[in-house]
Order: structure tokens, then sequence, then C-alpha cells
């Protein structure tokens, strides 16, 4: 999915680069979406880290419950950069699609 998305907004980016302003707008929208995707990369890893650790300390321990609440909000954090991502591939679509008609 964040290989389909980062294409599509690879895509609207070079579809806006004719016009000017509108044009700019989109590779603005198209750049935050590509950072947001990476952060949610960068805490979807984070998170998984966060569950192996779990896994790997002694059930029902303090670490083991520590770990868990990290990978939890680190999986939180990950789905918060996700949406904010689809949002700004939105926006990057809407801009091209301006871009294009003017």
């Amino acid at each position: 999915m964040r290989i389909t998305t980062l294409a599509a907004i690879a895509a609207l980016s070079f579809a806006a680069a004719a016009c000017q302003k509108p044009a700019e707008k989109a590779a603005d929208a198209a750049t935050t979406a590509s950072t947001e995707s990476a952060a949610a990369a960068a805490d979807s890893a984070t998170a998984a880290s966060q569950s192996a650790t779990a896994a790997a300390a002694p059930a029902g321990s303090e670490a083991s419950g520590m770990a868990a609440d990290a990978a939890g909000k680190a999986a939180e954090a990950a789905g918060d950069h996700a949406e904010k991502a689809g949002d700004a591939a939105a926006k990057a679509g809407d801009a091209a699609m301006d871009a294009t008609k003017k």
C-alpha cells in the first residue's frame, strides 16, 4: 500500500509539473505525503521491534509490559502518520487535478 501511495504521488507530481503555482501546491502536498509515509514506516518498524522485545521478555514481567506498551504507542503513531499521509496524498491529487485544468 505504501508503494502504491508513493507511486500515485509521484505520478500526480509529474502530471502537475507543467503548471506553475498549482504545480507547486501539488509538489508540496506530495512531499508532505512522502514524509508522513516515511514516518509511518519508521513507527511501524519501532512497533515491530518493541513487539519482539515484549515477546522475548518473560510473560507477565515489567519489561514485557513496558515493551508491549511501547509497541502499542508506536503502532498508534504509525497509524496517525499513515492517516496524515493519506490526507496529504488526497490533497496532492486535488492540486494536480487543479494544475491540469489551468
